[in-house]
């Protein structure tokens, strides 16, 4: 049923994560698709946020995260499931939806963070985002689910 599916994964929030993934392994295994795994890194490159950083801390920063997120596979994704871990810079929700159209995804399964009601209307969320402007399905996996 499905062929490529889309786990954005919030290194910071792990337990979220984890729940995610789990669930995201289990329809790769059900119907053999390829797991994309994606971590999204604030836009680091922006002007303002570039100068106070030395030239090469963009890159040691994304080598570093390229290499929690494959540790984060390591201990998440069965050894029968096929993955692929991307690492890229951006707005979250933005980022996600770009990414799962150039993977061809038909499938995103992300965490919801536990937010109040009041932080949702300030800030919004991501995923709240991601299930409004994704043409493919998104599966929200709640933090108690």
């Amino acid at each position: 049923m499905y062929h490529h599916i889309l786990v954005p994964v919030d290194l910071n929030e792990q337990g979220f994560a984890d729940k995610a993934t789990q669930l995201a392994v289990w329809h790769a295994q059900q119907s053999g698709a390829k797991l994309h795994l994606l971590t999204v890194l604030p836009g680091i490159h922006m002007s303002m946020v570039a100068t106070y950083f030395p030239r090469d801390a963009a890159a040691k920063m994304k080598q570093d995260v390229r290499e929690r997120l494959a540790q984060f596979a390591q201990q998440n994704v069965a050894s029968d499931v096929e993955y692929q871990l991307h690492v890229a810079e951006g707005k979250p929700y933005a980022t996600i939806l770009e990414h799962a159209a150039k993977l061809h995804a038909d499938l995103i399964i992300m965490p919801s963070h536990k937010r109040s009601r009041m932080d949702k209307v300030m800030l919004g969320s991501v995923a709240s985002k991601v299930v409004e402007h994704s043409p493919i399905n998104v599966l929200v996996v709640k933090p108690q689910g």
